[in-house]
């Protein structure tokens, strides 16, 4: 079994660590968090430890590193962690669903979470650091880059580009041939039939642009009041 540690310490670290456990060569063996967030010093059993030492807990050259983040802010929490870890010198752990059906000759890059019935067709490209929720659909000759978070059940036709940053709300879908620009919020049910601008939301279906930047959008969505 290879050793790896989660960043995070919070439900979606629950459910990376019940899939890694339950269908994947890894063992996960701890947690981390940075100090400020640090409220326990177990989960699920294991120890969690702050992040600014888990050079001294996990070692890079005997650990491997799982950023369990979900997209808060467009994705940026996820993805300034993961960097940070990377300039730590860790590798990076992916976790590919058995009971996902994934091409002979689809490309993922590394801390994916591709979970159960995902579909990638042939030539697909999945960048670096790349969340597909349950259900997906993604096209021949697709491209999803970097930081993206796919929320589930989300249709990608043939050869459509998908940017840096994205966020694509539930049951999305998205015409062949397009281009997604970086940073969209794509919202749940939009039905995408034309290439979007960067750092902008498209809404409904037809899905329209929304008047406000994307950025702008995920700072308020992710401290809008809770009821």
């Amino acid at each position: 079994m290879k050793k790896i540690f989660l960043i995070g310490a919070s439900e979606t670290a629950h459910l990376a660590y019940e899939y890694f456990t339950h269908d994947s060569d890894y063992e996960v063996c701890g947690f981390a968090v940075e100090r400020e967030y640090l409220t326990q010093n177990e989960f699920l059993g294991l120890p969690v430890v702050p992040f600014e030492e888990c050079e001294s807990f996990f070692p890079p050259d005997e650990y491997q590193v799982f950023v369990a983040i979900i997209s808060t802010k467009l994705n940026t929490a996820r993805t300034r962690m993961y960097h940070l870890a990377k300039e730590k010198g860790y590798q990076f752990a992916s976790y590919i669903s058995t009971k996902a059906s994934i091409w002979h000759n689809v490309a993922i890059g590394e801390n994916c979470f591709i979970l159960n019935d995902n579909t990638l067709q042939p030539f697909v490209s999945i960048g670096n650091n790349v969340i597909l929720w349950g259900g997906n659909f993604i096209g021949h000759r697709s491209t999803i880059d970097d930081n993206c978070f796919l929320a589930g059940h989300v249709i990608i036709a043939g050869q459509t580009k998908i940017g840096k940053n994205c966020f694509l709300g539930i049951n999305a879908t998205i015409s062949d041939t397009l281009d997604i620009g970086d940073d969209c919020f794509i919202g749940m049910a939009a039905a995408v039939t034309k290439s979007t601008e960067p750092d902008s939301v498209y809404i409904g279906n037809p899905a329209k642009k929304y008047p406000i930047s994307a950025k702008e959008y995920g700072e308020y969505r992710d401290h809008k009041p809770k009821f």
